[in-house]
């Protein structure tokens, strides 16, 4: 299995300037980039090889690469319209998709507890979300509906009746012959010129429009994670997430932590 990682993104809502802030998967928490705790979670629960969608700053993305001596591990695709929506990556990263086999496709801006990745790639789902009931309602969390134990929407904004739902975290198995679905259906965008709209329509036209039972979710309520899209995010993520997650990583035995550096502020870059 490998992972396919979305990491182009300027990130701009994370401050007033592109210019004051690394790539989103290079933000730093506990002396670690998000890049290398992807890099070790993955590695951990056998995965075997993480190809990057990058764009902006892509340099500073493979100088990272370089410094873990992670170059026999981790590959990058460029995508040079990376200011343009997030399905342009995904169709960017599409042979990488079409591999033949089960693949993890991931957005790279989440700091997320081990448990989360390792829940998703044991899971007897071969097509896997993960859903957080704990989640706060509002037009950012992408989310996840569920209506006779399955799943009935995957959106921003809620269009139909529901059992109950929570929010999308962000990481999905995918088995083989759905991520080749995906794609061709990324391609419709593409020659529709719809190139603005977020990935996870092209994976909501695929799941709703699929046979009963295609597509199921692990619900992860209760574990430590957040996407980061704002610079409050970034003091969540350290003060309240990096927390949750060290104590989850000590009470499972110990895993190796970070360097201490807690926190770093974003114009402090690298």
């Amino acid at each position: 299995m490998k992972a396919v990682m979305l990491a182009a993104g300027v990130g701009a809502r994370l401050g007033p300037a592109v210019t004051e802030h690394p790539p989103k998967i290079l933000l730093r928490f506990d002396g670690k980039s998000l890049l290398q705790r992807h890099v070790e979670i993955l590695r951990r629960h056998g995965v075997g090889e993480l190809v990057l969608g990058v764009g902006y700053r892509r340099a500073d993305i493979e100088r990272e690469i370089a410094d873990l001596c992670a170059e026999d591990y981790v590959r990058t695709v460029f995508n040079e319209d990376y200011d343009a929506g997030s399905i342009v990556t995904l169709w960017t990263l599409r042979d990488e998709l079409c591999c033949g086999g089960p693949v993890l496709l991931m957005d790279a801006d989440v700091l997320y507890d081990e448990g989360l990745l390792q829940r998703l790639v044991n899971s007897r789902h071969q097509n896997c979300l993960l859903l957080d009931r704990a989640y706060t309602p509002g037009d950012e969390p992408v989310k996840l509906c569920i209506r006779d134990g399955e799943i009935v929407e995957f959106r921003k904004w809620l269009s139909t009746e529901f059992d109950f739902c929570g929010e999308s975290v962000g990481l999905f198995k995918l088995s083989a012959s759905v991520a080749e679905k995906i794609i061709a259906q990324t391609r419709l965008y593409m020659m529709q010129g719809r190139r603005r709209e977020p990935y996870e329509e092209a994976i909501r036209d695929v799941l709703l429009t699929s046979k009963r039972h295609t597509f199921s979710f692990e619900d992860i309520t209760g574990m430590a994670w957040i996407e980061i899209d704002f610079a409050a995010d970034v003091e969540r993520a350290s003060n309240e997430i990096l927390p949750r997650i060290l104590a989850a990583e000590r009470s499972a035995g110990g895993l190796m932590k970070g360097s201490g550096d807690t926190g770093r502020s974003l114009d402090q870059g690298l």
